[in-house]
């Protein structure tokens, strides 16, 4: 449960002028400062002259960030925080700026989510970048969300005895590639768009799994799905809450399909209780796909079990997980 805030003026308007550090974290990371950075401590003039940007507005931006704790400034100039070094940089393993530059690309639709709610649909347009650039960002900001919780989350399901998974929408095939480093005799599909199959494999094989994890091209929502094969597992992470209710339920029930009897479907999402006012994460998500989908929303649990008992699921159960987000997983066996 959220925790509760003490409302007064003052923490009302510390909420309300909140994105000027949300502002300042992306430029920064659009800016590719922490990189720019590395190792070193620079003055902001030598910073300014390697980048070419102007002097003034970069010593402001290095200040603010110094500011935020994600720079350190001491008389010989500017130094990465060990945060900044570890998150921010991308010569770091552990880097997320693709998923806060997705983050960036989506800012200017929640300045306008008034004009969401009034018309009741999408708003959302596609930012001045090129389609691969902004793919780039949501598909990479998949994988770092997903190298956040996938190893957990790996341990947290038992996949022992299931040979075959199928990562419906799988993205760059992250959760695939921890379940299978997870199981060692488990094998996998990443069933995605076309458009996907670059990054996973390229993702895929950076982990060293190229030789037991396959790539699928298909539409998910449209019920192509790979039926020729037959699977002991589906895992269906965050493609629910981009539908409305009705083709979720036919997503489920498609996903079903392809389960040999016995065999289980994962859903992993933002679920909300059934009062749909918590957790703080999945209301605010909702708001997302108002802004983004014409139909997309987050779903609380009942409604995710009757999708799955429609879909002939039996033995429905809530694991005991929990992620960064707030997410949570429901699991279901094919009779």
């Amino acid at each position: 449960m959220t925790e509760t805030t003490h409302w007064h003026p003052g923490t009302l308007l510390a909420l309300s002028g909140y994105y000027w550090k949300t502002c300042t974290l992306h430029a920064a990371v659009k800016l590719d400062i922490f990189t720019l950075i590395g190792n070193d401590t620079l003055t902001a003039l030598e910073i300014a002259r390697k980048s070419g940007w102007d002097v003034r507005g970069t010593t402001m931006l290095l200040d603010a960030l110094a500011a935020m704790a994600l720079l350190t400034k001491t008389s010989s100039g500017y130094a990465n925080t060990q945060a900044a070094a570890d998150f921010l940089s991308k010569d770091s393993d552990q880097y997320i700026g693709y998923m806060i530059q997705h983050h960036h690309h989506l800012a200017d639709s929640w300045v306008r989510m008034d004009e969401a709610v009034t018309m009741g649909g999408p708003i959302r347009e596609r930012p001045s970048v090129s389609s691969e650039e902004w793919r780039e960002a949501f598909l990479m900001g998949m994988f770092n969300n997903a190298m956040a919780t996938a190893p957990v989350v790996a341990q947290t399901v038992d996949l022992s005895g299931c040979p075959r998974l199928l990562d419906m929408g799988g993205g760059p095939g992250t959760y695939a590639i921890h379940f299978c480093r997870a199981n060692p005799d488990l094998t996998a599909v990443v069933f995605d768009l076309a458009t996907t199959r670059p990054f996973a494999e390229k993702t895929i094989e950076r982990f060293g799994v190229s030789d037991r994890i396959q790539f699928a091209e298909g539409d998910y929502t449209t019920g192509d799905v790979p039926l020729a094969q037959a699977f002991d597992a589906a895992w269906l992470s965050h493609v629910l809450h981009g539908e409305g209710p009705d083709k979720a339920a036919e997503i489920v029930a498609h996903a079903a399909k392809t389960l040999v009897p016995g065999g289980q479907m994962l859903i992993h999402d933002f679920i909300l209780e059934d009062t749909r006012d918590r957790p703080e994460f999945a209301a605010l998500f909702s708001l997302n796909m108002l802004l983004g989908t014409d139909s997309g929303q987050s779903y609380s649990e009942s409604e995710i079990r009757e999708m799955m008992t429609t879909a002939g699921l039996t033995d429905i159960v809530r694991l005991d997980y929990s992620g960064p987000t707030q997410s949570g997983i429901l699991k279901g066996i094919k009779p």
